[in-house]
């Protein structure tokens, strides 16, 4: 698994055509063989936080290279963010627990 932590500060005004662009890349980014989910999450203090899990490098590489995608990053560096990182990681271990559901005595 390879998880992409995408960090941003949107420019005063931005907030409008950010959410729809990025509504818009969720779908693309969906399209893209191998993609495992994304989520956003915004801090108090107004940073944007995106986790993007893709199942390989390849399939990373694919919504890299997406021509729509690279239009929008542009898009991006040029009008909404005032600052952005973003870090590619491997995912070295992974481990999950969800409670069971109660049967109905």
């Amino acid at each position: 698994m390879i998880v992409t932590v995408f960090r941003s500060r949107l420019k005063p005004g931005a907030q409008e055509e950010y959410v729809q662009l990025a509504g818009r890349m969720g779908e693309v980014a969906r399209t893209i063989p191998g993609y495992v989910s994304h989520k956003g999450f915004v801090a108090e203090d107004g940073e944007r936080v995106t986790i993007i899990e893709f199942e390989t490098e390849e399939a990373l590489n694919e919504w890299r290279i997406h021509p729509e995608h690279i239009k929008a990053k542009m898009h991006g560096i040029d009008n909404f963010y005032s600052t952005y990182k973003f870090q590619i990681c491997r995912v070295i271990r992974d481990r999950s627990w969800a409670p069971k559901a109660r049967q109905a005595e």
